[in-house]
């Protein structure tokens, strides 16, 4: 593992020593097991003086002051801003990744942005940010440096939201989620081949991060699907998930349906239709989800909060912008009265 003077060494948690000698990472269904000097999958994290280290503590790709509707959020502290920061790495190889020169990025010249979590804490309060938000790459493998700011973030009154594929083991998802208020899950595809054959991974370790932070926490949960022309689009495979969303996590839970653009290693393929989308929303809604949304297309029905109870709409939005909160004090429809679910 190549390690410069600048590059920061933190002591990491999540390892065991093997009895061959090897160290074995694990926070995540990886294990990368590791000889001196080498990296995991992840890049970030590797064996450096007999230990497993961190090595973009502090160091970030970027920041962003989004609405927090980008993330997608439509239930969490919806019209607020955000402080959105990455890192680099990742350890799921997706080959349509749409943040692949940072989540794919094997150079720490990418991260030349410093900030401890003090300081993003703070520059969060500096721009009227009421959460950060982790994500661009995904946050469990930098753990120490997320969960660190989590808590820093608390201290000065700001929230944190964990953007991920919920990639992660027992042992490091509960300390990764701790701290942490809101999550979106990329749920990918419902199909074990298309988590291996496409992102190097396996389906079932994500749905039990779905299934632990809806049974054993409260941090605000919705869920985000790429629909990926002729690879995770199937209505036969949107029925079973969305039947298996409401019968394990609820109705209330949000999906978001998201159309593709070619990139990374998948150019071959054209954009999601927004008909694909609209099919999707319409699948889920008919299965018992009560906020079903499309994403990255112009749609203003779909990307309408609608009350479950009456069909009211709630909060009408024109892509990130929100245009009518009609919702009450407490999250009421200001119609019939019912609670719509979430964080308002």
């Amino acid at each position: 593992m190549q390690i410069d003077a600048d590059t920061p060494m933190v002591p990491t948690r999540h390892w065991h020593r093997l009895a061959d000698g090897r160290l074995q990472c694990d926070v995540c269904p990886r294990e990368c097991k590791l000889q001196e000097g080498q990296r995991g999958l992840c890049f970030v994290r590797g064996r450096y003086g007999d230990q497993v280290v961190l090595t973009s503590y502090g160091r970030a790709s970027g920041f962003a002051v989004d609405p927090i509707e980008k993330k997608p959020l439509y239930h969490y502290l919806p019209g607020s801003r955000i402080l959105s920061f990455g890192t680099a790495g990742c350890n799921l190889s997706c080959r349509f990744c749409q943040n692949w020169d940072m989540s794919r990025s094997r150079e720490m010249d990418r991260l030349q942005a410093r900030a401890t979590p003090e300081e993003l804490a703070q520059m969060a309060r500096q721009h009227g940010c009421r959460s950060v938000a982790y994500t661009y790459n995904d946050p469990v493998i930098f753990l120490e440096y997320a969960t660190d700011t989590a808590r820093a973030c608390h201290e000065a009154g700001i929230r944190s939201v964990a953007v991920t594929a919920g990639y992660i083991n027992p042992g490091a998802r509960e300390d990764f989620f701790a701290p942490m208020d809101a999550a979106n899950v990329d749920l990918k595809s419902f199909d074990e081949a298309f988590y291996w054959k496409l992102c190097g991974g396996h389906l079932e370790p994500v749905l039990e991060t779905l299934r632990y932070l809806r049974r054993h926490t409260g941090i605000w949960l919705e869920l985000t699907t790429l629909l990926i022309p002729g690879q995770n689009d199937d209505p036969a495979e949107l029925d079973a998930m969305t039947r298996w969303v409401v019968e394990t996590l609820g109705p209330d839970v949000p999906m978001h349906f998201t159309a593709f653009h070619p990139d990374w290693r998948m150019t071959d393929l054209p954009p999601t239709p927004p008909e694909t989308l609209r099919h999707a929303r319409r699948i889920a809604r008919d299965n018992g989800v009560h906020h079903a949304y499309t994403g990255n297309v112009r749609d203003p029905e779909g990307s309408t909060t609608w009350c479950p109870a009456c069909g009211a709409p709630l909060i009408r939005r024109d892509g990130y912008r929100i245009l009518e909160m009609r919702l009450k004090p407490g999250g009421h429809c200001p119609d019939c009265g019912s609670v719509c679910a979430g964080v308002f």
